[in-house]
């Protein structure tokens, strides 16, 4: 319980921080906070969880790419995009062979960012990385803050 009331403390507070971050330099908050929503959700914590939350989130990004592009291809043939899709959500799946992209949702989570944001990759991308250093710092401030803050009896 100690735990959770310092993390969701911090959280609190480096919330308002992103808000007003993301409004000062025209950044999406609601990217950001799929950002840090990534990194909370995957099951490890520290460097390791930074890492593998950030890869994932980015090769969601291209692969979303992939899907608009190449949906793009053969517009006039609606069946294409559709193909185009199911075989890039397969691999967006089977990536998670590699231990660095092993993180399912996040990948999904990147790629989901790219096509609410339209495409638009110049406020997108700076928002989903803040977002997961910020879910990063959520996260170890509040765990760093119950171990430093004296236990009541």
């Amino acid at each position: 319980m100690r735990t959770l009331y310092f993390t969701a403390l911090t959280t609190g507070i480096l919330s308002a921080i992103w808000a007003f971050v993301a409004n000062q330099f025209d950044l999406l908050s609601w990217a950001g906070f799929l950002g840090c929503t990534a990194y909370f959700a995957y099951p490890k914590e520290g460097i390791k969880g930074l890492a593998v939350t950030m890869a994932t989130i980015m090769s969601g990004v291209i692969w979303a790419l992939a899907i608009i592009y190449g949906s793009q291809v053969f517009s006039d043939i609606s069946i294409f995009g559709y193909a185009v899709t199911g075989v890039i959500a397969f691999v967006m799946c089977i990536q998670a062979k590699s231990a660095l992209l092993a993180y399912i949702p996040g990948t999904f989570i990147g790629a989901c960012t790219i096509f609410a944001a339209q495409g638009d990759l110049a406020q997108t991308i700076p928002s989903l990385i803040v977002g997961v250093l910020f879910g990063y710092s959520m996260k170890m401030s509040g765990l760093w803050v119950a171990n430093k803050w004296p236990k009541t009896a």
